[in-house]
């Protein structure tokens, strides 16, 4: 079977309008995301007690981990750039249509837990549809680049997302951020629309068969893969390792501490700042030498930094523990999706990766109750050590699979 086609410009991808175009267009969804995010949060909080702003917010984690699988089928039958743009306009229509109700009226909670659940929806097809696109937008030796791209892209929209929404919120209220995302929604739409595809192998994926029998075939092709079957099961590992303590530990070990808010967001920063440079650093290289054997080394590397941080008293110190797991984990999740994307039959992409979004999006976020309960019983150390022990074993595990860890990515042009 073919393992990819490559892709029309021979240029490099930093280089390339076409990729450009893709990149500015996941750029405003990205930032719009976050506003979205802060204005879904901050409208909740306003308009009920905190367990039911909570519960707004939790609700589209519910379609999204139960509709992932069928999303990855969808795009892979109609086509990522397709499902895209429809779940882009989507969101758009949306989220102003949110932003026009709160100028006229003060919608209920259940409004926003509505939207909430679209929005839950809208994930579980654009996912998986972004995370096949860059095979069908950009030649096999730069899909590397393309991922460091990806990643400065995430992380500038959360870098400009929250202050971008705060000041919409000061400005015009909820309604303004609302609005500010919807029209960063829109304005990705032009440029989605403007993005040229190489052609799939044989004309593409057919759909003559159910989609249960899609998703079946997507599986057993992944699990018979030889690099891209022990990959799940390293990003299964490595992020049930690593979400609990970034995302329930943290607030706990700041608080036992006294480093209060402002030291969550000091350690925060140095996370996204080691995953920023990770990105940049693959978005100028192109390429890692041996990236199956660095992806293993550097998700067990992270893992010791992820277990000592529970045991350092200032905050200077953990500021620049979570700099290095950010740089390790930032550089091993590109070089998972850098992977996933140069070894996968592209026919294929969209319901591999609705696999590896639903064990990062849908069951490792399980791992939340699980840890604050844990440092109830045991405290935050025993839970730290752990959870790295947890990720450290599906580095370790990617070190001893040897197709594995001798998958290469092809050398990068330009």
């Amino acid at each position: 079977m073919t393992a990819l086609v490559e892709a029309p410009p021979a240029r490099p991808a930093h280089r390339d309008p076409n990729v450009l175009r893709w990149l500015g267009a996941y750029s405003a969804s990205a930032v719009g995301d976050s506003l979205y995010y802060l204005a879904l949060s901050w409208t909740a909080v306003r308009s009920g007690t905190p367990a039911e702003a909570g519960l707004v917010m939790a609700v589209s984690a519910v379609p999204r981990a139960l509709l992932m699988l069928g999303g990855g089928v969808i795009a892979d039958r109609f086509g990522p750039h397709r499902v895209v743009v429809l779940s882009d306009t989507v969101r758009c229509l949306v989220v102003l249509g949110v932003a026009g109700a709160l100028l006229l009226s003060s919608p209920g909670l259940w409004v926003l837990a509505g939207v909430a659940l679209v929005f839950g929806t809208v994930d579980a097809l654009f996912l998986p549809a972004v995370g096949a696109l860059p095979p069908r937008i950009a030649a096999r030796d730069q899909l590397a680049r393309v991922q460091g791209m990806r990643g400065l892209a995430q992380r500038a929209g959360l870098v400009l997302g929250a202050p971008l929404g705060g000041l919409a919120v000061a400005l015009g209220g909820p309604a303004a951020a609302f609005g500010a995302a919807g029209l960063l929604f829109a304005v990705s739409l032009p440029l989605l629309l403007a993005v040229r595809l190489a052609p799939l192998p044989g004309g593409g994926a057919t759909r003559e068969g159910t989609a249960l029998r899609d998703l079946a075939d997507g599986l057993r092709y992944l699990r018979r893969h030889r690099v891209l079957g022990p990959l799940t099961i390293v990003v299964a590992l490595s992020d049930l390792g690593f979400v609990g303590p970034a995302n329930v530990g943290l607030a706990l070990l700041a608080d036992e501490r006294g480093w209060g808010a402002s030291g969550i967001g000091w350690v925060l920063a140095g996370f996204g700042t080691g995953a920023g440079a990770a990105s940049l650093l693959l978005t100028v290289r192109g390429r890692i030498p041996r990236a199956g054997a660095v992806l293993g080394a550097t998700i067990a590397l992270s893992a010791g930094s992820v277990g000592a941080l529970a045991y350092v008293p200032q905050l200077p110190v953990a500021v620049a523990l979570a700099l290095s797991v950010g740089l390790l984990a930032g550089l091993s999740g590109a070089l998972c999706g850098a992977l996933t994307q140069t070894e996968c039959d592209p026919a294929y992409l969209g319901r591999v990766t609705a696999v590896t979004s639903f064990v990062s999006l849908g069951l490792a976020p399980l791992s939340f109750p699980l840890t604050g309960a844990a440092v109830g019983l045991w405290g935050l150390g025993p839970v730290f050590v752990a959870s790295a022990a947890i990720c450290a074993a599906g580095g370790m595990y990617g070190l001893s699979v040897r197709s594995l860890r001798r998958a290469e990515l092809p050398v990068a042009k330009g």
